[in-house]
């Protein structure tokens, strides 16, 4: 079963992103491995790297102390990053993955507008040390019944100092301080918002 959701899914990237991604697969103790895969978009625009996760979705979020979880139904989801190709992104793939393990190694449930900390940056060098998650436009993926379709989740990378505005006063003001300030959230070097 959980194979199959990996394969329904990478078959869903493929045909909404018209490429083949470049794939690394992260491996953690006690926990099926997560991979990420890296597709180079742009026939219509700009170039942009769209990093997603394959394997978190394998099985349903669940709260760790439910001792009777489904193991079909629940939320199910894989995380996107898009960024604009301006500088190498090392060990991006690997933080990535961390994020996708924790639903199964520490019951963190994904969903819209949470904010997960890393506590360490995103990418080597990277002055982005967490995530906000919006829904992402690759919407999700239908499952057979009866399990819950996989949602795709945008984990925009974000500076210490934003991850506490968003505590302070959650993620719409963050959002609108990025739109006041112009800031372009897919620019890997991008200043951070100042809060106001």
């Amino acid at each position: 079963m959980s194979a199959s959701v990996t394969d329904i899914v990478g078959k869903y990237l493929l045909d909404r992103l018209g490429v083949e991604p470049q794939r690394a697969s992260v491996t953690f103790l006690g926990v099926e491995p997560i991979d990420v895969l890296r597709f180079v978009t742009g026939d219509a625009g700009p170039e942009e790297l769209v990093y997603v996760t394959s394997g978190c979705a394998r099985h349903p979020m669940t709260d760790p102390t439910d001792l009777h979880a489904d193991p079909l139904r629940g939320p199910r989801a894989e995380l996107v990053v898009r960024l604009r190709p301006d500088s190498p992104l090392p060990g991006l793939h690997k933080r990535m993955a961390t994020l996708a393990a924790a639903p199964a190694v520490e019951g963190l449930i994904l969903t819209a507008d949470a904010l997960v900390d890393l506590g360490e940056p995103l990418w080597d060098g990277s002055s982005c040390t967490a995530v906000l998650l919006a829904d992402d436009d690759l919407g999700e993926v239908a499952l057979p019944e009866p399990m819950d379709p996989v949602r795709f989740l945008r984990a925009i990378p974000i500076t210490a100092n934003e991850a506490a505005w968003v505590r302070l006063k959650g993620a719409d003001a963050l959002r609108e301080a990025w739109r006041e300030a112009g800031i372009d959230v897919t620019a890997p070097d991008r200043a951070s918002a100042s809060p106001a």
